[in-house]
């Protein structure tokens, strides 16, 4: 009898869960419907919009990663404002598509707050850490002000010569494979290689620590990473991330080995403080944390340890992850357009010679320039941009209740062709020939490292890094795709192969 009376009262407690947040979902639709914004019909509070049956070959490699987005853009013409918003569902979180650069401009333009990024999921903040990338408020100006120094551009050209010293490393075992096998040609997979290059010129140049170190950090973030793939998706039930699920002890094992990896690497550089902490983005932030004027610690100035953590997670992922996709859709699109190569080789060869580029040297590749502009238009690192208003806000025409999840789909806006022009869907670096300002018909069209306060702070730093290795691989090699290349780009975080980037390498003195 007791069993019975506690599955009834269970099943009631379920109907009560089912019932409130069905009664919720309706009344957000029609709280939209009333404004003129629709989308797909919803599967369940649960599902959302994942398991309609999309049509995945309507637009080039967004719908593979947002079928419904594609879907809503394609069906959703009832909306009068051409790139009007529209409403669709993840699980039970209901979001709101914004493909007008106007409202993009507002939201990612405000300084006042009034739009925060949405919650991260709990494996993304171990992995990465609440550095800048995540902070809001107060303390994201702290931050800022702290690490914005290290990221001047007199001290980004000091970092050149490692940066090329590390690239000439990988280069000197390609030429030694070259050189010891039959075929004039070898294949490597470059995306696994740049990620290993850039996560050890991240490690070497931003704090100063050796490759192995920077392997483990690599590794536990890319373990990390894993996990997030799997379960980016899943409700998120209240208490579950708790539990000591198979999962859930991998995951902690991965956390704790990061954090004591960076805990070495900076117990390391204080020990050896010498006349400083150094001037590199450690440093800088260690500076910081012990810095005193008057023996007072400057509050405005001051990271705790626990910061420093977060943003050498933030700072590690995000200086190598989208730096090694910029190169690797770089090489994809110069083995593509083969002229595009030429002209780049002829460039380079023309500015640097045979030598190691140096940072006087990069500033003069304009063409290079506007190829990693033009990659980062059509395969821009991070695809969707999320934030939510931290009150109720009029944006253009639409009401935005608080906390309402709004999303930013890249890839469309940087291939809508009223901005770009007729050939928007196609490579053309030309059109940033007089810079990213006037290479569409509005200013801030290009959103690959965002646009307003929060742009990324390390963008310079990826241009940067992405010159120098392009301008050394390019004096030795030319490159084609390996017919085994299957064009299959992936929403892992960042947007990469999904098979991998396998290419033919020729030597150019062969």
């Amino acid at each position: 009898m007791a069993s019975l009376l506690l599955l009834l009262l269970l099943a009631a407690a379920a109907a009560w869960v089912w019932g409130r947040q069905e009664w919720r979902a309706r009344a957000v639709e029609r709280g939209f419907a009333a404004q003129g914004v629709r989308g797909p019909r919803r599967g369940g509070w649960l599902r959302g919009c994942n398991e309609e049956p999309f049509n995945l070959n309507s637009y080039y490699f967004g719908n593979r990663q947002k079928p419904y987005i594609s879907f809503c853009i394609k069906s959703y013409k009832v909306v009068k404002e051409k790139g009007g918003p529209f409403l669709y569902w993840l699980g039970p979180q209901p979001r709101i598509c914004i493909s007008d650069y106007d409202l993009v401009k507002q939201i990612l333009s405000n300084k006042y707050g009034h739009f925060v990024k949405n919650d991260a999921h709990p494996v993304i903040l171990s992995m990465i850490g609440k550095g800048l990338l995540l902070v809001e408020g107060t303390d994201w100006v702290r931050h800022h002000r702290v690490l914005t120094p290290a990221f001047a551009m007199d001290k980004l050209k000091m970092m050149t010569r490692t940066m090329a010293s590390c690239a000439e490393c990988l280069i000197k075992e390609w030429e030694d494979q070259t050189s010891t096998r039959k075929s004039i040609e070898i294949e490597v997979e470059f995306s696994k290689q740049f990620q290993d290059l850039t996560a050890d010129i991240i490690c070497r140049t931003a704090f100063g620590s050796s490759s192995k170190e920077g392997k483990e950090i690599f590794h536990a973030q890319r373990q990390l990473l894993a996990i997030v793939i799997t379960t980016i998706l899943n409700v998120q039930l209240p208490g579950f991330k708790y539990l000591p699920t198979k999962r859930n002890r991998c995951k902690w094992t991965l956390e704790k080995k990061l954090k004591n990896t960076l805990m070495q690497i900076i117990q390391s550089r204080i020990a050896s403080k010498g006349n400083g902490y150094g001037d590199d983005l450690l440093g800088v932030m260690l500076d910081a944390c012990f810095s005193t004027e008057q023996g007072e610690k400057r509050d405005e100035l001051v990271l705790t340890m626990d910061e420093i953590i977060d943003e050498c997670k933030t700072f590690f992922f995000a200086g190598h992850e989208t730096t090694s996709h910029l190169l690797t859709w770089t090489m994809f699109l110069l083995s593509v357009y083969p002229e595009w190569q030429d002209r780049l080789r002829v460039e380079v060869l023309r500015e640097c010679g045979k030598e190691k580029p140096n940072a006087d040297m990069l500033s003069k590749l304009k063409e290079m320039t506007m190829v990693l502009l033009e990659t980062l238009r059509l395969y821009p690192p991070v695809i969707s941009m999320f934030r939510k208003p931290i009150t109720d806000m009029q944006l253009g025409r639409l009401h935005l209740p608080r906390g309402t999840a709004v999303v930013i789909p890249i890839p469309m806006l940087h291939r809508d062709k009223e901005v770009w022009g007729d050939d928007a869907n196609e490579f053309n670096p030309l059109r940033f020939e007089n810079g990213v300002i006037k290479a569409a018909k509005i200013p801030h069209a290009l959103l690959g490292f965002s646009i307003g306060p929060r742009s990324c702070i390390g963008q310079n730093f990826a241009m940067l890094e992405a010159k120098s290795v392009m301008a050394m691989i390019l004096q030795k090699f030319s490159f084609t795709l390996s017919p085994s290349y299957v064009h299959a780009p992936a929403d892992l975080i960042t947007l990469q192969p999904k098979f991998g980037l396998p290419m033919l390498l020729r030597a150019l003195d062969a």
